[in-house]
């Protein structure tokens, strides 16, 4: 992967564009906090000044470019999530949280920083209404994903509990991971756990 203490080759496209696609770069490489302006700058290929005058700031640029990341992440999931030809989608399922403990094993400044959305959020009411929204919108989608469906045909029954519940599985595993990786479960560990859930929930 590029670093982002070099120009990244971008197809052609206009500054406000460019930064954010040099943010994303910085963001995987190195974390929100050891992330400058720049960093982010010489990753995009134009000047600091740009930043404010597109973004207003390196907080703004950063917190756009992680949700855009999320967003990726949660459809190339969706995407590995496909049933087999009977419909199932069990072997894909397990398939899914291995690669969930993966990413966070390679990238664990990214998942911090998606942590440290939180935190801002307490101090800055408009990232809180995004975060949000944001939340509103995993759990949707993590719901169409697991039922196999368009997001515009989950019943909001599913986005409550299933994509709810799904999302509250994620990121109590990626806390554990970023906790003490050595210990935290794997993949099988938490399918076992959740025949161990289902059967106390009947």
């Amino acid at each position: 992967m590029q670093s982002p203490n070099k120009s990244v080759t971008l197809p052609r496209m206009g500054n406000r564009e460019a930064l954010l696609v040099g943010a994303k770069s910085c963001l995987r490489e190195k974390g929100y906090d050891r992330t400058s302006v720049r960093d982010i700058a010489t990753a995009a290929g134009v000047s600091m000044a740009a930043i404010g005058y597109h973004y207003g700031s390196r907080e703004t640029l950063l917190n756009q470019a992680l949700f855009e990341i999320l967003d990726e992440w949660g459809d190339s999931m969706g995407r590995a999530l496909t049933p087999d030809a009977d419909g199932s989608t069990g072997r894909h399922f397990e398939q899914m949280w291995e690669s969930l403990i993966a990413d966070f094993t390679a990238h664990p400044d990214l998942w911090l920083a998606s942590m440290e959305l939180f935190m801002q959020a307490q101090r800055q009411p408009e990232l809180r209404a995004a975060l949000g929204e944001g939340m509103a919108e995993g759990r949707r989608g993590m719901a169409a994903i697991l039922e196999s469906v368009p997001e515009s045909e989950v019943a909001e029954t599913s986005v409550r509990t299933l994509g709810s519940v799904q999302l509250a599985l994620m990121s109590g595993l990626m806390i554990q991971h970023l906790g003490d990786p050595a210990t935290a479960p794997t993949a099988a560990e938490v399918l076992q756990g959740l025949r161990g859930l289902g059967d106390l929930a009947h």
